[in-house]
């Protein structure tokens, strides 16, 4: 990944545990990934950037984290079409595996045509039912379940950033 290329993971959080996960994601993309709370970002900060990472918690019974709600309409219309974007999502596969990272599902659908998407990661080791996150067997970003694997965490952290390096540096995407 270029030294120049800037950045930005863009995250809502509640409880913390997504501000926490975007900020190892950053940790390991280095001095170039700047953390962008949703709950105070405005869609200008957008373009400060030429990667997007975005994450979210999955809430309920399948809702984007609330600051993601808003922030979701504000982007509705923006031009993505040189940017690359990557996602990824908190959730809870014992509690909820009908809904797994249907948050993180909700965020690829509304960014899907307007940008380069990269990051995609595999389902296999998952257990869940059923998931808007999933096209074939791959999550469409990394997906991370602090309640139940917190100590995959780091691991597949640091096995998603080196991905993005190498999707960064080619041309080819799903």
């Amino acid at each position: 990944m270029k030294d120049s290329l800037r950045i930005g993971i863009f995250y809502g959080t509640s409880s913390g545990n997504t501000r926490q996960v975007a900020g190892l994601i950053a940790a390991g993309l280095g001095k170039q990934a700047k953390l962008v709370d949703v709950e105070f970002a405005k869609v200008s900060d957008i373009e400060m950037f030429d990667m997007l990472i975005f994450g979210t918690s999955t809430w309920g019974m399948g809702d984007v984290q609330y600051d993601w709600g808003k922030y979701l309409i504000l982007t509705k219309k923006v031009n993505l079409s040189e940017k690359t974007i990557a996602f990824f999502g908190l959730g809870d596969q014992r509690n909820y595996p009908e809904c797994y990272q249907d948050g993180m599902g909700i965020l690829y659908e509304h960014f899907k045509d307007k940008a380069r998407i990269i990051g995609y990661w595999p389902s296999e080791s998952y257990r869940f039912t059923q998931s808007k996150a999933v096209i074939g067997n791959m999550f469409v970003g990394l997906a991370i379940d602090q309640d139940n694997e917190a100590l995959l965490t780091a691991e597949r952290i640091k096995q998603w950033c080196a991905l993005l390096r190498n999707e960064m540096n080619s041309e080819q995407t799903i």
